[in-house]
């Protein structure tokens, strides 16, 4: 840290992104909740040499065909819909802009909730999930702050419906709830038809797993109109060309692509309960996840911390979290049918105790 580091953000403590290797083909990567499948041949079609020629130019900064796109995919009005460079733009502009009373989130939730606070001023309350890790929303009643929910929540996968988020929302019409659904398209219920009933929810999303578009950052938002006129008075007063035009012509046509969109998903969906059911007859604790992942602890005496080197020694790529309430669970991206019987065979190695 240098002498001309702001001494406001001395304690920041950054986000850890998932680890990224390079140049280890025969590796299994399974610890950043990618998609094991490439993006819709469409989005690829239409990065095309005139876009790559218009390079020269600024990208659009209404990102209008994107949003046209994607509002009509929603079935809301345009004037409803925000575009990101990644959900976590959407994320930070959210806590930025909705945060004067605070923010709220669960104490086992995406690491990114603490930073963005902490970068930008944000007082926080920390409500810790049920032992069974599971979000009450009635933890939440009477609380003034801005809620931050990742419905399905990271690392636990766990959902709720959307009735329930109902009923935060209309607790405290005074109250924003931003609904994180980074996730949503693996089996959860999203939120947005309620953005077109109250003006106190919003609904952040990505590209990034379902729609096979991590590498390009594509993120949205989806809200009431003067939601997402705030979400616009920050982008516009921090990058007014957030969304590369690359991005912005692969994420229309990914969102027109819905046979793909809808295989992929469930192909992500039978290899994640395939799995499951093999490491619940291993032993293994693991959640109803209903997200691109699971979240799955070894049986006693083995610890989380074991498992996630052993399967690393053996070229397999999870991520683990030592924090004191996760040290003991894993938390595995679902990759391909192949990839996740190659996850399960080096499992029963783990079990037996055998080494490579």
């Amino acid at each position: 840290m240098t002498r001309f580091f702001s001494a406001s953000l001395s304690g920041l403590e950054p986000y850890t992104p998932g680890e990224q290797p390079r140049g280890l083909a025969d590796l299994i990567k399974l610890n950043t909740n990618e998609s094991p499948f490439p993006p819709s041949p469409r989005a690829v079609e239409a990065i095309g040499a005139q876009q790559v020629r218009d390079l020269r130019l600024y990208s659009d900064p209404a990102c209008t065909d994107f949003l046209a796109a994607l509002a009509e995919a929603f079935g809301v009005p345009k004037n409803c819909v925000f575009a990101s460079n990644g959900s976590d733009e959407a994320l930070a502009f959210a806590f930025r802009a909705f945060c004067d009373a605070g923010a709220a989130f669960p104490d086992v939730t995406y690491g990114f909730y603490p930073v963005f606070a902490q970068l930008f001023g944000v007082k926080t309350r920390v409500v810790p999930l049920r032992d069974d890790w599971s979000l009450a929303p009635e933890d939440y009643k009477g609380l003034k702050e801005t809620l931050f929910l990742a419905n399905p929540n990271a690392p636990t996968g766990l959902a709720l419906p959307r009735a329930r988020i109902e009923k935060l929302v209309a607790a405290d019409p005074g109250r924003l709830v931003v609904v994180d659904e980074a996730y949503v398209d693996f089996g959860a219920e999203s939120c947005v038809p309620l953005t077109q009933r109250y003006d106190n929810v919003l609904v952040v999303g990505t590209f990034s797993k379902s729609r096979s578009l991590a590498g390009a950052r594509l993120g949205y938002a989806v809200g009431a109109p003067s939601l997402i006129a705030d979400l616009n008075a920050v982008k516009f007063s921090f990058n007014p060309y957030n969304v590369n035009r690359l991005t912005l012509a692969a994420g229309a046509a990914s969102v027109r692509d819905a046979e793909h969109f809808k295989t992929c998903c469930a192909k992500i969906v039978g290899a994640r309960e395939e799995t499951k059911t093999s490491l619940r007859a291993l032993g293994f604790t693991v959640t109803e996840s209903r997200a691109n992942f699971l979240f799955a602890a070894p049986p006693a005496p083995r610890t989380g911390a074991e498992y996630f080197a052993f399967l690393r020694e053996n070229g397999i790529l999870v991520r683990h979290f030592a924090a004191p309430r996760t040290e003991n669970y894993v938390r595995i991206t679902v990759g391909t049918g192949v990839q996740m019987h190659r996850l399960v065979a080096v499992t029963k190695e783990f079990l037996k105790g055998e080494t490579r």
